[in-house]
């Protein structure tokens, strides 16, 4: 049984950089400070879980003001929320939000700023897209996650497009194209899917259609992950997305001669590792 792993399987460059910034504050740390993430640095319960066994915990809110350093997480936060931190003068602050999130943010205050009412691809209920939004006018905003919605767009408005880092290239595409069909004034695009997206999700196509079965490594509660699963199961059925090597299941390969295995951006390369592992332990073509 041939087993492929797609080259850009695992960690992008801001997650690998969040991580890495959260482990070297770990042991810069001293064992009385209380060093916290707000929310999960990343969507990947076991880089979580290995984080706070170094001394890194999540936490939802900062309210209770019992920490001394505070990293922001790769999604990064909402505007009104990075105010109050920075308002606290003893708190270190550590920003670990991803560049190309950054350069959403960028975006969009700018769009704000011209007068232009945003338009926002992605799913209104994940964090990346909580904290890039709020950098809009409050009042001249959408978060949109289907074709259907864009019943609710403003037509005649001046619109700024900008998209989750994660979302599906040509999902995003297809959306660009029916609002420059419809709008009735100035329409600005903002190319804001990361290029290690656009990478991984396109060599997973690849691999997907030459493959009898592919399986998607991922924090379950990752929506790049997520998306990678839904773009090969487009292409193989038989798409099987798991978190941890102990997920697999034999009867997957069953008479199956080609395996390919992609991962999300927030999955470590030890799990990618472990799985592999595992497939090549179930071996039954032999």
């Amino acid at each position: 049984m041939e087993i492929i792993v797609v080259p850009s399987a695992g960690f992008c460059f801001g997650v690998k950089r969040a991580v890495n910034m959260a482990l070297d504050a770990a042991k810069k740390s001293n064992l009385q400070e209380k060093l916290n993430t707000l929310g999960p640095i990343i969507h990947n319960p076991q880089v979580v879980k290995s984080l706070e066994e170094k001394g890194v915990y999540p936490i939802e809110n900062i309210d209770n003001g019992c920490h001394n350093a505070l990293l922001i997480r790769s999604h990064g936060v909402k505007a009104e929320i990075m105010e109050k931190i920075a308002s606290n003068k003893r708190l270190k602050v550590i920003d670990a939000t991803c560049p190309f999130v950054k350069k959403a943010q960028n975006y969009i205050s700018k769009a704000a700023l011209n007068g232009y009412f945003v338009i926002m691809v992605g799913d209104e209920n994940h964090p990346e897209v909580q904290s890039v939004i709020s950098f809009a006018d409050k009042n001249k905003f959408l978060v949109i996650n289907s074709i259907d919605d864009l019943k609710r767009v403003p037509i005649s408005e001046k619109l700024a497009l900008v998209s989750q880092t994660t979302q599906d290239v040509n999902f995003y595409k297809r959306i660009i194209e029916d609002v420059h069909k419809i709008a009735k004034s100035d329409v600005t695009v903002f190319d804001t899917i990361c290029d290690a997206t656009m990478i991984k999700q396109e060599e997973s196509k690849i691999l997907a259609s030459n493959v009898d079965v592919m399986i998607v490594v991922g924090g379950y509660n990752s929506a790049n992950t997520n998306k990678l699963k839904n773009i090969c199961m487009e292409i193989q059925k038989k798409t099987y997305h798991i978190e941890t090597e102990d997920e697999v299941n034999p009867e997957w390969f069953v008479n199956v001669n080609r395996v390919g295995i992609t991962a999300g951006a927030s999955t470590p390369d030890w799990i990618i590792e472990r799985v592999l592992k595992r497939v090549q332990d179930m071996d039954t073509s032999g």
